[in-house]
């Protein structure tokens, strides 16, 4: 099994140093990592160190660093747009996302969302969101942190204006013709997918988003639930752009 991973603000410019806070916690009262093993550490922009645990403390420990490495940003940014979802959905599907290698997740207000984000609920509702995020990340050994936007989630308006935005938009839809896997993708840039809510995407937002140039694609002959659709269509970018 690989080393675990702990994520830094920034990873030390020195050969040694302590790992303290959370992480330090987490290292050595929850992973119970002892004198001599190894550890990752990732600042969550691409940048990665390999270090050796040389001492142990009360949620603390210190390490020793081996190598560093930096792993460029991808030439595709993939952006998912994510319906807010009832229940523990959307986290299941921020989970997931993050683990196949989502770069930032929008949650949106869809209008036929039966959760809605407003005030402090939104806050705390959004607060999970980057807390799974940050966990599945570490998790899959991630060196990009995926990046929860939204304030606390857009509108489809604010949607429109990210699409007219991007290199290519593609809205997940049972009854779409075109297939993702078959769809034409630029050579670089920001890809965005658009995920409906459990009650689907509202024929008058497909029309906004098709106006801000957005198309239609379907995965496959099911029909997938809000929090599984992203991910498999995350599966099917990953494929055609050689992340897998």
């Amino acid at each position: 099994m690989s080393a675990p991973l702990f994520l830094v603000d920034s990873l030390p410019t020195a050969e040694t140093a302590t790992l303290d806070g959370p992480e330090g916690h987490h290292a050595a009262t929850v992973q119970r990592l002892r004198v001599g093993e190894e550890l990752l550490l990732a600042d969550g922009c691409g940048g990665t160190a390999v270090a050796v645990v040389t001492a142990v403390g009360k949620g603390v420990l210190d390490f020793r660093i081996t190598s560093r490495d930096h792993l460029a940003a991808p030439a595709h940014r993939l952006v998912v747009v994510q319906g807010l979802a009832k229940g523990e959905r959307g986290e299941l599907a921020v989970q997931a996302m993050t683990e196949v290698g989502v770069d930032a997740i929008v949650p949106w207000t869809a209008g036929r969302s039966v959760t809605q984000w407003r005030g402090d609920r939104g806050a705390r509702a959004r607060g999970k969101w980057v807390a799974t995020a940050r966990e599945a990340a570490k998790q899959a050994r991630r060196a990009w942190l995926p990046v929860v936007t939204g304030a606390p989630a857009e509108s489809t308006s604010e949607v429109a204006r990210r699409i007219v935005g991007a290199a290519a938009a593609f809205v997940l839809h049972e009854q779409a013709e075109e297939r993702l896997v078959t769809a034409e993708l630029p050579d670089r840039g920001e890809i965005v997918l658009v995920v409906g809510p459990e009650g689907g995407v509202a024929p008058a937002e497909l029309a906004a988003f098709a106006g801000a140039g957005a198309r239609t694609v379907r995965l496959g002959p099911s029909v997938l639930r809000t929090s599984t659709a992203g991910v498999a269509a995350l599966s099917v970018l990953a494929a055609r752009l050689g992340r897998w």
